[in-house]
């Protein structure tokens, strides 16, 4: 992958840092108020301990003065996303408040209007900027197998085998998703779209990553992934739909028709069995698993947000 173009001050920094390895002047680099600029920054430096970059050293993925910059951006992508949480008020006392978390939310939807209202166009965009994520589908939470008791272990190991394809790699659920780009005659590329992803699914990837290359954040790691699950089975079944509607190919429709009936188990295995296996473990962790929930609807939120925005103004 390619290191994207830079939307400021920071990222054109990092840009002109990384293929050259000498980051001796980064100490005093300062968290910039821009969205767009923090977002792709910290996105970048979190892709350096997935794939990396053409032209940049892999060694670089531990580089001291990287990690603590991306420190830096990290406490401020932290207190903003607990801050948000904060405000919601919410309490419980088990790993099934996420549900009440999900069944209480009252967002609005981006399947809903690709159900009924989005214009192709629309959908391609939306296709690009969730490559983002889809390409390395489950890969955030993979971080995690190691961090986690064998009960709570064993389950999550058991969800990300279907999402890993259940040892096929021509069912892998990003290879699928590469498949359904390709199809739409799409770039399937990893990375691809970074350029013009904006800054809210940047966010919204990086609390993924976030939550899941801390331990200490393992608890809002495994609620964020419940809250996903729990809420992926119906908008998938309302996307595949849009899709037949407006005649996209069938490879893109099969991605999401897949995900119809695996997230409805999913959800059950991630809430009933992992998070509950986990708080068994370190009860304490209950206030992170229901923040990691939140996040997870409040940052799609966001999304959804930007783009119903700006769709409805064009």
């Amino acid at each position: 992958m390619l290191l994207p173009p830079p939307r400021g001050s920071l990222t054109e920094r990092l840009v002109t840092v990384l293929p050259t390895g000498d980051t001796s002047d980064l100490g005093d680099l300062l968290v910039p108020d821009d969205a767009d600029d923090a977002q792709l920054a910290l996105w970048m430096l979190y892709e350096l301990h997935y794939r990396g970059f053409q032209g940049v050293d892999e060694r670089l993925e531990w580089d001291p003065a990287l990690l603590g910059l991306r420190r830096r951006l990290e406490d401020d992508l932290e207190q903003e996303l607990r801050t948000r949480y904060t405000k919601a008020g919410i309490t419980g006392d088990s790993a099934e408040d996420i549900f009440r978390i999900t069944d209480e939310h009252e967002g609005r939807s981006l399947a809903a209007h690709v159900q009924r209202h989005a214009t192709r166009e629309q959908v391609l965009e939306l296709l690009r900027s969730r490559s983002i994520y889809h390409l390395k589908e489950s890969e955030p939470q993979a971080w995690l197998v190691p961090r986690l008791g064998h009960v709570a272990k064993a389950a999550l190991v058991e969800l990300q085998y279907d999402e890993f394809g259940g040892g096929d790699p021509n069912k892998l659920h990003s290879h699928l998703y590469a498949l359904g780009l390709e199809a739409c005659g799409l770039d399937p590329s990893y990375g691809a779209y970074v350029a013009e992803t904006p800054a809210e699914v940047l966010e919204q990837n990086n609390a993924m990553s976030l939550f899941g290359l801390h331990r200490r954040l393992r608890g809002a790691s495994l609620g964020h992934l419940a809250a996903f699950e729990a809420t992926s089975s119906l908008p998938c079944r309302k996307i595949a739909q849009g899709m037949e509607r407006l005649e996209l190919p069938v490879q893109m429709q099969h991605y999401y028709r897949e995900h119809v009936e695996a997230d409805a188990v999913h959800e059950q295995l991630a809430v009933r069995v992992i998070c509950a296996a986990l708080l068994r473990e370190s009860p304490e962790l209950l206030d992170d698993v229901l923040f990691g929930a939140y996040t997870c609807l409040d940052t799609e939120d966001r999304v959804t947000e930007h783009y119903l925005a700006r769709w409805q103004a064009a």
